[in-house]
C-alpha cells in the first residue's frame, strides 16, 4: 500500500488519465478520491458516475447531458456529468460496463476533450481529469472483444492496483482503529479499541467484501458492543464460523487459545471456575491466560 499511496501522489500532480482496479470494496473510491484531493484540482469539482447501476441510454444522458426533446421524457435541457466536472475530476466506476456507443463517445472525449450533449449540436469542450474505476480484468476483457483495446490504451496511461485487504494484514490494525473511532463518534458510543481475540478472529478472516466489508462489521460491533472494546461476540456470527470452520487464513497457537478461551468464557456466562474446569486448567493459570490475552473477564 506505501507503494500505491507513492504512486498515486506522483500522479495526482499531472493531468494524466488514471486507471484504478481491485476487487469490490478494496478502496478503489477512497484512491481516486485521494488523487483528486491532492491534485491542483482539489478545489474543483469531484464528479463520481457508476457505469454499473444504469441502463446504456439513461447513462449516456447522466454522462453527456441532453438537450429538450432528444428522447421520450427529456421536458427540459440537462447538463451531464462531464460538464458538472469541467475543470475538476470525472470518475466512472466499473467502467468495463459501459455499452459499446458508450465507449465510442468517452473515447472522443478523451481524445479530442470535447463532446455534445445527447440531441444537440453545440460542441462543449471538457478540461477535466479522468480517473477508471474497474474490479473486471480489463485485458481479458479487450481480448474476448468486450472492451475496446483503443479506448483501453487511452485510460490504462497509469494503472494502480489496489491489493485485497487479506493481502494487506499491517493495514488490518489501523483501519479497524479508524473506523472504531468513525463509528463510535457516530453513533455516540464510547468504544476505544477491540480485544486480542476479537482481533485475532479477524486477522485470520479473509474479507470478501474487502474494506467495505470491514467497515460494515466494525460498525455493527460498535453498536451492538456493551463494553469500550469489541469482544468476540460482538463480531457477526459468520465471521467467526469462518474462522473456526477453517474457511479463512490459519491462526497461531496463541490465536487460537484466544479465541477458544473467550468463548468458553461467554458459554459459562463469565463463569472463571467452570471455564477452568472445562479448559482443563486452574483458575490462577485462566487468570494467567485472561490477563495475557487481555481477554473479557
Amino acid at each position: 500500500m506505501r507503494e500505491v499511496v507513492d504512486l498515486a501522489e506522483r500522479v495526482s500532480t499531472t493531468a494524466s488519465n488514471v486507471l484504478i482496479t481491485g476487487e469490490s470494496g478494496a478502496g478503489k473510491d477512497v484512491l481516486a478520491s485521494f488523487i483528486h484531493l491532492m491534485s491542483p484540482r482539489a478545489q474543483a469539482p469531484f464528479v463520481k458516475i457508476d457505469c454499473a447501476t444504469l441502463p446504456g441510454e439513461l447513462l449516456e444522458a447522466e454522462l453527456f447531458g441532453f438537450e429538450r426533446g432528444a428522447f421520450t421524457g427529456a421536458t427540459e435541457a440537462k447538463p451531464g456529468r462531464l460538464e458538472a466536472a469541467d475543470n475538476g475530476t470525472i470518475v466512472l466506476d466499473e467502467i468495463a460496463h459501459l455499452s459499446v456507443d458508450a465507449q465510442a463517445k468517452l473515447l472522443r472525449v478523451i481524445e479530442e476533450r470535447e463532446f455534445e450533449r445527447l440531441g444537440g449540436r453545440k460542441t462543449l469542450k471538457l478540461d477535466a481529469r479522468l480517473i477508471a474505476l474497474t474490479n473486471v480484468d480489463l485485458d481479458e476483457a479487450v481480448r474476448r472483444q468486450a472492451f475496446r483495446a483503443d479506448l483501453f490504451y487511452r485510460l490504462n496511461v497509469v494503472r494502480i492496483h489496489v491489493p485485497p485487504l487479506r493481502e494487506r494484514e499491517d493495514d488490518l490494525l489501523q483501519l479497524v482503529k479508524h473506523f472504531v473511532s468513525q463509528y463510535s463518534a457516530k453513533h455516540g458510543r464510547k468504544v476505544v479499541g477491540i480485544a486480542a481475540p476479537a482481533l485475532a478472529i479477524l486477522r485470520a478472516y479473509e474479507f470478501p467484501g474487502n474494506a467495505r466489508e470491514l467497515a460494515n462489521i466494525l460498525e455493527r460491533a460498535v453498536i451492538v458492543a456493551r463494553g469500550k472494546r469489541i469482544e468476540v461476540e460482538d463480531l457477526p456470527p459468520s465471521v467467526s464460523a469462518a474462522v473456526r470452520t477453517g474457511s479463512a487464513k490459519p491462526m497461531s497457537l496463541a490465536q487460537l487459545e484466544a479465541v477458544y478461551i473467550a468463548d468458553i468464557l461467554a458459554s459459562t456466562g463469565g463463569n472463571k471456575t467452570e471455564t477452568a474446569r472445562i479448559l482443563g486448567i486452574s483458575r490462577k493459570n485462566l487468570y494467567e491466560k485472561i490477563a495475557r490475552y487481555e481477554l473479557k473477564a
